[in-house]
């Protein structure tokens, strides 16, 4: 099978989807560099596609900032800073062909201005669905006991909860970013191995301020919560 052939089966059989995610790849991995001019002819014959699906692929990369199309066809690479790393699929990308430590680092620093503050404005606005909603991933944080991937899930579901218990429309988005990021992360640590305390309490705390609706708690709580992890996990 070529390696679009693979790439449409774990795609779901989708031939579009696949050599958009082909391409993707090999922009993500630096396999075609910044400023490259990208041939719709040598697409083709790389990936084996017709010319319909080339330039389909092309355009949906243009629309996520990866590519610039131009005449008969033909892309260029865009610079890494114009990427749409907020779009769900190049993040995803990204994190596929490898994510370096400065990537992390820059996550964190969006995560610390972002979640102690929604932490803060769900004290204020939560409803009992939204509380329940945390006091459900803390508990299953809870009985993972120490078990990697159930407390990478668990993790997940907490600050997916926290971002929409702020009920600010622009936060409960940005789980989309956030969370795959820390799923990424949460198994890089599971795969370095080691000793680790357990995240219980310090999500605790969060849960404990949003309950009592103490806002400066929750900010203070989240943000601790976020360094202890980077200071843990660094």
């Amino acid at each position: 099978m070529t390696q679009l052939g693979n790439a449409a089966s774990q795609a779901g059989g989708g031939v579009h989807k696949a050599t958009v995610e082909a391409l993707a790849k090999r922009i993500l991995d630096g396999t075609y560099g910044e400023g490259d001019v990208l041939s719709l002819a040598d697409l083709m014959a790389e990936l084996d596609v017709t010319q319909t699906m080339a330039r389909e692929a092309i355009k949906v990369l243009a629309a996520k900032g990866l590519v610039d199309a131009r005449q008969k066809g033909d892309s260029l690479v865009r610079p890494r800073e114009d990427w749409n790393l907020l779009d769900g699929d190049v993040l995803r990308w990204k994190l596929a062909a490898g994510a370096s430590s400065d990537f992390f680092a820059d996550l964190l620093e969006l995560r610390r201005s972002i979640e102690p503050a929604a932490a803060a404005l769900a004290a204020e606005r939560r409803t009992d669905d939204d509380l329940a909603a945390l006091e459900s991933a803390l508990g299953a944080m809870g009985a993972a006991d120490r078990d990697p991937a159930l407390l990478v899930h668990a993790d997940a579901s907490f600050h997916t909860a926290m971002l929409l218990a702020s009920n600010n429309r622009f936060y409960a988005q940005l789980h989309r970013v956030i969370v795959p990021v820390l799923i990424q992360r949460g198994r890089s640590v599971q795969d370095g191995g080691g000793e680790f305390e357990h995240p219980y309490a310090a999500h605790a705390a969060v849960v404990e301020a949003v309950r009592n609706r103490d806002v400066d708690g929750a900010y203070m709580a989240t943000l601790e919560l976020l360094d202890k992890s980077a200071r843990e996990h660094p």
